[in-house]
């Protein structure tokens, strides 16, 4: 495993560990949306899952279809975005949706919530990853950018720059359960896998695995999440 694959598997652990369980076996209906390169989607489809990629940009969908190709999975892939989620997949057809870090970037999450909920089937489940501020503050500060941390603390009010939107565990909840979902589960994703320097995980044999072994025993401590650089939200 390279060096970028160990950090990797440390960020993506706990986020798998939640939706095994719930994709299960069988085919289902998977849509991923800003899936881009298909990190998510490919590994989806290699469980016998169809799986439905929606994102605006064509190079990386272009991407997405070479991965596919190379692990023999067919993934479909869709330009397009939540703006115009329900005339490219249609509503009702999913279920499954995965939005993993697109709510920071769109205008309106509560309006997007609304269309993702309208293209679930009733019964379907939402996986739904978002940026944490206390994290973002956290790791600002840590890096010296002081006026930065200080203007994050307003949720009304964000830094300039392209990071986009950033929430805490109780403003998520509200905006999922505000677009009618009933939530199932909240994880708190890279804790310390963030903070922990990569040399580390290079160089110290074992490290890799007693770090997604701490990342596992803390995901479900309340205590925890405001440390999570990223929430992991199950909801139907």
């Amino acid at each position: 495993m390279s060096a970028s694959e160990r950090r990797g598997a440390t960020r993506t652990a706990v986020v798998w560990d939640v939706l095994r369980p719930i994709l299960g076996a069988g085919s289902r209906d998977v849509l991923d949306i800003g899936g881009g390169t298909g990190g998510f989607a490919v590994k989806v489809a290699e469980l016998g899952h169809r799986v439905t990629v929606v994102d605006p940009s064509p190079d990386a969908l272009a991407a997405l279809a070479r991965r596919a190709r190379e692990i023999g999975v067919e993934v479909a892939g869709q330009q397009g975005d939540l703006s115009s989620l329900v005339e490219v997949v249609g509503a009702g057809s999913a279920d499954v949706v995965l939005c993993h870090g697109v709510l920071e970037v769109v205008d309106d999450p509560a309006a997007a919530l609304a269309t993702i909920r309208e293209v679930l089937r009733p019964g379907g489940t939402l996986s739904l990853l978002v940026a944490q501020r206390h994290a973002a503050v956290l790791a600002r500060a840590m890096a010296g950018h002081f006026q930065q941390a200080l203007a994050l603390l307003d949720p009304a009010n964000p830094p300039p720059g392209r990071s986009g939107h950033r929430f805490t565990a109780d403003e998520t909840a509200g905006l999922l359960t505000g677009a009618g979902f009933e939530i199932a589960s909240v994880h708190g994703i890279r804790v310390f896998a963030d903070l922990v320097p990569g040399s580390l995980l290079d160089l110290e044999p074992g490290a890799t695995a007693a770090l997604v072994e701490l990342e596992r025993a803390v995901a479900d401590r309340p205590e925890y999440l405001p440390l999570a650089t990223q929430l992991h939200l199950i909801a139907t």
